[in-house]
């Protein structure tokens, strides 16, 4: 005789829609005031982490796997937030430093091919028109140039509110 067994994913064994606005708030760590609301304080944890030998070995492995700098960026911003280390306005400000020392410690370690974003950088159609920028710069500096002249020789507007022209003349 079979018995009954339940399924390894029950899609009905999760919370009820509303739950989470009964729960006692304060249950997780993003519910409390963060560890660090200074950005430069946020940024000197992550760089005293990413400097850890045993951290720096796991990132330096990652880097040259292929990994981009971009996704361990956004691991460790995220994973800091869900600990309760800052808010989402902090982990923003510092997303950029941290990917920068992401990549220092990158170099630092000997990576030879450092991916920077998460995006394919290898499609033939964004680096030929690269190339093409490359190639036709002399070209665009010589356009600047004469919008900038034009620019020059433009009469002298005053603001949204200034008086007409004749105005001027008067005083």
């Amino acid at each position: 005789m079979d018995q009954y067994r339940e399924a390894d994913n029950n899609p009905f064994d999760a919370p009820v829609p509303g739950q989470g606005l009964t729960d006692k708030p304060g249950n997780y760590p993003w519910e409390h005031p963060p560890q660090y609301t200074d950005t430069s304080e946020a940024a000197d944890y992550v760089w005293d982490r990413l400097t850890t030998p045993q951290f720096a070995e796991q990132v330096i492995a990652m880097l040259d796997a292929g990994i981009p700098v971009e996704a361990i960026g956004r691991i460790i911003i995220f994973t800091g937030f869900a600990e309760g280390k800052w808010t989402p306005d902090v982990a923003f400000i510092i997303t950029e430093p941290v990917m920068k020392m992401i990549a220092a410690v990158g170099i630092h370690g000997g990576v030879k091919k450092i991916r920077m974003s998460m995006q394919d950088l290898t499609n033939k159609k964004s680096l030929q028109s690269i190339i093409q920028i490359k190639e036709n710069r002399k070209q665009f500096e010589t356009i600047a140039k004469g919008i900038a002249k034009d620019i020059g020789a433009a009469p002298k507007m005053g603001g949204l509110m200034a008086q007409p022209e004749q105005a001027e003349e008067m005083e």
